[in-house]
């Protein structure tokens, strides 16, 4: 009866340690990429390594990612903006747009006027200045085509003045060297 109540103990115990057999393999290794365009994602380089690839636009491949483009955290404020916070500190009265002193509400359309206009300046709906530079590059890109265009007009039509200038002489009878007036 002992060998079998040894069996019966011994069973659960090593039912107990397979899992803990198991977990003694080691996780394989994640390798995680970004490909770009038509870029093939590279294979594994053996058993233990998995690949996972996520892709993005070709144009995506050179830029800064978007999650830094579109941060708006504190870091990612310039220095100027911060220096220009630390020289608002105590500003009161006239022009400042604060509830302290006399006439400090003054200053709150400007404040106001100011924020309307750097949002439209930075707005990434419409752009009036690339707009302009656009149009702009596209004029003076056809600046030289239509010189040339207007030169060879200018060149053909003083060919035609000298040789009815030349006819006139020869119908007077004149040297081709004197003018006829």
């Amino acid at each position: 009866m002992r060998p079998l109540l040894a069996i019966a103990l011994t069973v659960p115990a090593l039912a107990l340690a397979l899992p803990a057999a198991a977990q003694d393999v080691p996780e394989p290794k994640v390798n995680q990429l970004i490909v770009y365009g038509d870029d093939k994602c590279p294979p594994a380089d053996d058993e233990n390594t998995i690949t996972v690839c996520a892709r993005k636009a070709e144009a995506e491949r050179y830029r800064i990612p978007s999650a830094l483009r579109e941060s708006s955290s504190p870091q990612n404020d310039a220095w100027t903006n911060r220096v220009m916070a630390y020289e608002r500190v105590g500003r009161t009265g006239t022009m400042s747009c604060t509830p302290v002193g006399a006439g400090g509400w003054t200053g709150c359309s400007g404040k106001l006027i100011d924020a309307a206009y750097a949002e439209k300046k930075t707005s990434p709906d419409i752009r009036f200045s690339e707009l302009i530079a656009a149009e702009r590059a596209r004029r003076l890109a056809t600046i030289d085509k239509d010189a040339a265009d207007t030169q060879s007009r200018v060149e053909e039509l003083e060919k035609q003045i000298e040789a009815r200038q030349k006819a006139q002489a020869e119908a007077a009878g004149q040297p081709e060297g004197d003018s006829p007036n």
